[in-house]
């Protein structure tokens, strides 16, 4: 246990510029205290003992805005950025070397039974205010683009954008862990781009057609 407390204070160094000292890390990260006390509710509701889980989680969301219910099952090294306004569902299962930042969901869609929350394996990254949602697995070395809503699967090393989600494939080239959020393609632009210039190409050909009838005329 002492090992992984120990890993998520490390994960914050290597992923948080602004992270300076330990001291500060412990006493100022609101994350970091989501984490602990996660783990703590957690291993008490393993226990059954699922008021006191209950009451340990409600009071880490009352002080660091984070909500992660303690049936959630949470792998190494997880890391919160910011974090105010996350939500983790009960039966959400979170692999190793996983980032999340501020407003993401992790939650159901209010229909299914049982394992109702996703599953996110190792190494994904889910930017500011995604939301998954539903019993979905994203699979390793995959990341949500900010603002995306995610409702399907998603392969291992993709990248998913939009309302609903749409996966961008990196023909099996394993993503860097640095997003860039104005990096991100866009697909629904690129199609209006398309059919600008689909559209472009239609009135050159119609003047054409025009010009072609009038000297006809004459």
């Amino acid at each position: 246990m002492l090992k992984v407390l120990k890993e998520d204070i490390e994960v914050i160094f290597e992923q948080d510029p602004a992270a300076r000292s330990y001291i500060e890390v412990i006493l100022t990260y609101s994350g970091l205290h989501a984490i602990w006390l996660h783990r703590l509710a957690h291993a008490l509701f393993q226990r059954k003992w699922f008021f006191l889980a209950r009451a340990i989680s409600q009071v880490s969301r009352f002080f660091t805005g984070i909500e992660i219910h303690p049936g959630a099952k949470i792998g190494r090294r997880f890391f919160i950025d910011h974090g105010m306004g996350i939500v983790i569902g009960e039966t959400c299962e979170i692999g190793d070397n996983v980032t999340v930042y501020q407003g993401v969901t992790l939650g159901g869609t209010g229909k299914e039974k049982g394992k109702r929350h996703p599953t996110i394996k190792d190494h994904v990254l889910i930017a500011t205010g995604a939301k998954v949602l539903g019993s979905i697995t994203i699979h390793e070395h995959s990341k949500i683009g900010a603002g995306s809503v995610v409702l399907h699967d998603v392969p291992e090393n993709s990248t998913v954008v939009g309302i609903p989600g749409r996966v961008v494939i990196q023909n099996g080239i394993r993503i860097s862990k640095d997003l860039n959020h104005q990096d991100l393609p866009d697909p629904d632009a690129e199609r209006f781009k398309q059919l600008e210039l689909e559209i472009v190409k239609l009135q050159e050909q119609l003047k054409e057609l025009k010009e072609g009838k009038i000297h006809h005329g004459n």
